[in-house]
């Protein structure tokens, strides 16, 4: 590393995904009065998973609003507010919390502009809690990006490293539909629940959007393609320095976005590589990665030079205990397992 670069490295300003959040927002609330924030625990104490931190210190009690223990209610004062043309950004704290105030959000916020020939428009933004590996058991563990992404009407967010959390988080605060902004808890830099540094990255300080529908290339490769959500991005990476090791040239795309889907540059990957091994922490049935899958098969399945697999949590409620919560997740040894099925998998021939 020569002086310059070294010089560099060393101002290199990064951030959690936390605080790329809390800066995200705002930037937008100090150029956009009608945006402000709500939910459980976000003013004074900076939000649980510290992505409020800072901004009633900045903004006021007025704009950046605790809400009393009832999802029910704040998840419909904002729905009602976005429907009036302010911009809403409403916390719910765990994802799993999503049953209290299911009508709010579908019945009302995904459908308002629908029913209205599009006369309404809900510009709100859901920001929301996912993932395990902390021990927080089965109401507080779930990701259900499937669940969100299966439902029209709804645009839904899913990133996984701080630089993608700002932008899109600004992408999401500036869009005239309603955004589920699903946040790993265990990408976001708190210390408490153990953090992962892949998540940490240089952010530049002025405001930038990334668009929705456009997944990111972290790893160019030729032999297979790993596609991940989130956290998957993650445990992808580690499992495609692994591979490389045994002379394997995996390619790992991070979707970003999962409403909408960019279907495209899967698709032209695995035709690139013609192996595709898809990793989610949500439920295995019904959900991310079947969706990938049958992108191939519905597009050209002629690509396959083997069967596609999946790295997804088992169709069982989330265990509390450790050891068994481990043993369930999703890891980069269970994709070099994936990988290896993928070897002994029977080679396709097409005509």
């Amino acid at each position: 590393m020569n002086e310059q670069v070294a010089t560099v490295a060393a101002n290199e300003r990064r951030l959690t995904i936390a605080r790329a959040m809390a800066e995200a927002i705002a930037l937008e609330m100090r150029t956009d009065p009608s945006v402000f924030v709500m939910g459980e625990d976000i003013a004074k104490l900076g939000g649980v998973f510290g992505n409020t931190r800072g901004l009633l210190e900045e903004f006021g009690s007025e704009r950046i609003r605790d809400t009393p223990i009832s999802e029910t209610a704040f998840m419909g004062a904002a729905v009602g507010a976005a429907s009036d043309g302010m911009r809403p950004v409403v916390e719910l704290m765990f994802v799993d919390f999503f049953g209290v105030c299911f009508d709010a959000i579908y019945n009302c916020a995904a459908k308002n502009a629908y029913f209205s020939g599009g006369n309404v428009k809900v510009p709100m933004v859901l920001m929301t809690s996912t993932g395990g590996g902390y021990s927080d058991a089965g109401q507080h563990s779930q990701c259900l990006y499937g669940t969100f992404a299966h439902l029209p009407g709804m645009k839904v967010v899913t990133p996984s490293n701080a630089y993608d959390a700002k932008g899109l988080m600004t992408t999401a605060i500036r869009d005239d539909n309603p955004v589920i902004y699903m946040f790993h808890k265990g990408l976001q830099g708190m210390g408490w629940l153990g953090t992962e540094p892949g998540a940490t990255v240089h952010v530049p300080e002025e405001a930038y959007e990334i668009p929705f529908g456009k997944a990111a290339v972290v790893r160019k490769g030729t032999d297979v393609t790993i596609v991940g959500v989130g956290m998957g991005v993650h445990h992808s990476l580690k499992a495609a320095d692994k591979l490389a090791a045994q002379g394997v040239s995996a390619e790992v795309i991070d979707l970003r976005t999962l409403v909408p889907l960019d279907r495209d540059t899967v698709f032209n990957s695995v035709a690139k590589t013609g192996r595709l091994i898809v990793v989610d922490e949500d439920y295995k049935s019904y959900g991310v990665t079947g969706e990938i899958i049958a992108t191939i098969a519905e597009r050209d399945v002629s690509v396959l030079k083997a069967s596609p697999q999946r790295v997804a949590y088992p169709d069982i409620p989330i265990p509390f205990t450790r050891p068994m919560e481990q043993f369930a997740l999703p890891n980069p040894d269970k994709i070099l397992v994936a990988y290896e099925n993928l070897k002994r998998a029977r080679t396709w021939r097409w005509l």
